[in-house]
């Protein structure tokens, strides 16, 4: 895989809402510097995502030097919301986590999420991820920590398996949804030159200077089936990834990254293989036409 590299960089400043595509992006410990930090929540504390409000695919946010976002949307004007001081916390519930994190202080923050998604809803941002949030015990180190991403610091997917993906959705029921967008998947590095499912064995890696390991793949769940350019759903991914791509009862596509050192990282770089799986059988997702149940 000598001419692995890396295509593609995606930073979502706040989590479910679409974000940008820079050309080279800061590794910190928790993930990619900017890289959802920012959450909402209900008037219970829970986090707002996609899965429920697909609506969210239409809001973008922008990431302003300080950790600061400029939020746009159709229909709304748009607003800019500082880093909240640290003057109080929040409790906010993220799957079966329990994380503080710093209100948005700018009313006007809380009427614009609120009026665009048609519940009460506000910002949160994680003001200290160093401690906040540690990664699933079951797959973490000590003192491994995340942002508001789903579990881990960060996602990587591959253009070869979209690509391959892409054409079991053509032999399939579903095939006038397809090709699917990367987008669908929200990754933060995307991987070219590789074969396709490569990242499958892949155990630890090298994106330029800064190394990562990889901690599991990445079960997916009904947001890859929302288009992000519209918030209309469909069946795809999900169906051909439930005939050809299920490990331990989860519908993989794409591997979650830790980091184990600090650095940036280009679009271009390259991409090394530092240590594959021993268990290539106990590891290893379902590739094209095969099914694991």
């Amino acid at each position: 895989m000598g001419n692995a590299h890396l295509h593609a960089l995606h930073i979502h400043p706040v989590k479910a809402v679409r974000g940008p595509a820079p050309r080279e992006a800061v590794v910190e410990p928790w993930g990619l510097a900017g890289d959802r930090r920012w959450v909402l929540i209900d008037d219970g504390g829970k986090v707002v995502t996609q899965r429920l409000l697909p609506r969210l695919a239409l809001a973008a946010a922008e990431l302003l030097p300080g950790g600061a976002v400029r939020l746009s949307a159709p229909g709304m004007r748009p607003l800019t919301v500082p880093v909240p001081r640290p003057l109080a916390t929040v409790t906010v519930e993220i799957f079966r986590d329990k994380v503080e994190a710093a209100p948005a202080e700018d009313e006007a923050a809380h009427a614009w999420v609120s009026s665009f998604l048609g519940i009460d809803a506000r910002l949160a941002y994680m003001d200290e991820p160093a401690t906040r949030r540690p990664v699933a015990p079951q797959y973490a180190r000590p003192g491994e920590t995340v942002s508001f991403a789903d579990g881990f610091p960060l996602l990587l997917t591959t253009t070869a398996s979209l690509d391959a993906l892409n054409s079991l959705i053509a032999r399939g029921e579903h095939a006038g949804e397809g090709p699917l967008p990367m987008n669908r998947f929200r990754p933060n590095v995307v991987v070219a030159g590789t074969p396709a499912w490569a990242e499958d064995d892949w155990s630890r890696l090298a994106v330029g200077e800064v190394h990562f390991r990889v901690a599991k793949p990445c079960g997916r769940c009904v947001v890859t089936t929302t288009d992000q350019g519209t918030g209309e759903r469909g069946r795809e991914p999900l169906f051909s990834l439930g005939r050809h791509r299920r490990l331990g009862g989860k519908l993989v596509f794409g591997q979650n990254l830790v980091p184990l050192s600090r650095g940036t990282i280009r679009v271009g770089d390259p991409v090394r293989i530092l240590e594959q799986r021993s268990d290539r059988r106990g590891n290893r997702a379902a590739g094209p036409g095969v099914g694991v149940v």
